[in-house]
């Protein structure tokens, strides 16, 4: 989504930020710069700044308005998102083939605004769907790939001492079966018996024992840009912190069973592709196939989370809704077999 809205008026404090200290890091403009305006989410306030001179374009996110649920407890603010954006980049995700969004700016008195460069590359999203649409799958296969390369690097990067501490993240789950019975038609009967579900989980020691690591914390399709062959473009980081490495895999693969599910009713359609994202996660690591299991075997709950997540979404049909809390209770119940 890209909703052109207008220009920034000259007199707007922004205008005067984005000419004194942002232009001039990825620019050396002769005029005064005019920026055109674009809305680039519906629901949060993130747009597209473009120079119409030199053609230079940021990314501005205002953080001064709540975004609702969220399992991640990492600060909501735009020196936390540029500060992990600039830590990654340290780390040496600075260049391709895994390239972090270079942070420009922070300025609280702006909305809370952090502003970035903009990524480059096709979202997974789209990705995705050309693979549905254009029978691309090997392509598919090929950036998902890059992906788990990506996450593998990133979760060895700064793991442990620390053991995983899944409280917060049963929390979090208990609050989204609290909002669905609220806002989704869920009976009290099924909400009951997917906190039970949640609870059966984390009495298993399985849970508790890996070391934690640096999460994205948002691992979305339309947080990962693809450019030639596995390169992979980073942004979004505003949930970034500390805990299971599964916490990304399985949002990961829970999307992708969401994207096929909605594209073609068929959520099976999907499995061919989790497992190789799986099995090429598992191939970063001296010992792949120990790997491969202990990934696996605390995939059903952070999958099943990730489609009661998507099913808090107005936007979708009810119905469908409906569908993503079946899929996600028989996940988890599954697991637990």
């Amino acid at each position: 989504m890209r909703q052109y809205i207008g220009h920034l008026s000259i007199s707007d404090p922004l205008h005067g930020y984005l000419r004194d200290a942002i232009l001039p890091q990825i620019a050396a403009p002769e005029r005064e710069p005019r920026w055109r305006v674009f809305r680039v989410s519906s629901v949060s306030d993130v747009y597209l700044y473009e120079d119409k001179w030199t053609g230079c374009r940021v990314v501005g996110k205002f953080y001064a308005r709540a975004r609702g649920l969220n399992g991640s407890n990492a600060p909501q603010s735009a020196q936390h998102e540029y500060d992990g954006l600039a830590s990654l980049r340290s780390l040496g995700f600075d260049a391709p083939p895994d390239y972090v969004a270079r942070p420009l700016g922070v300025n609280a008195a702006l909305g809370d605004l952090l502003v970035t460069e903009l990524a480059p590359g096709e979202q997974l999203d789209g990705v995705i769907e050309d693979a549905l649409r254009a029978g691309r799958g090997e392509r598919l296969y090929r950036k998902l790939g890059g992906l788990a390369r990506f996450l593998a690097r990133l979760h060895n990067r700064v793991a442990g001492p620390e053991r995983v501490d899944f409280t917060p993240t049963q929390g979090y789950f208990e609050r989204v079966v609290s909002h669905l019975a609220a806002h989704c038609d869920l009976t009290p009967r099924r909400a009951e018996r997917l906190i039970a579900l949640g609870h059966a989980y984390a009495a298993k020691p399985a849970y508790w024992q890996d070391l934690r690591v640096l999460v994205h914390g948002d691992a979305t399709p339309s947080n990962f840009l693809f450019g030639r062959d596995q390169d992979v473009f980073v942004i979004d980081l505003e949930r970034m912190h500390r805990d299971d490495r599964v916490y990304d895999v399985g949002r990961l693969c829970g999307e992708l069973k969401h994207c096929f599910l909605r594209a073609t009713g068929d959520p099976a359609r999907a499995e061919p592709y989790i497992g190789h994202f799986l099995w090429e996660y598992a191939g970063h690591f001296p010992d792949r196939e120990p790997t491969f299991a202990a990934v696996t075997v605390r995939l059903p709950f952070y999958m099943g989370l990730t489609l009661l997540r998507i099913a808090r979404n107005t936007w979708l049909d009810d119905a469908y809704r409906r569908r993503l809390v079946h899929e996600a209770k028989a996940i988890l119940a599954g697991g637990l077999q």
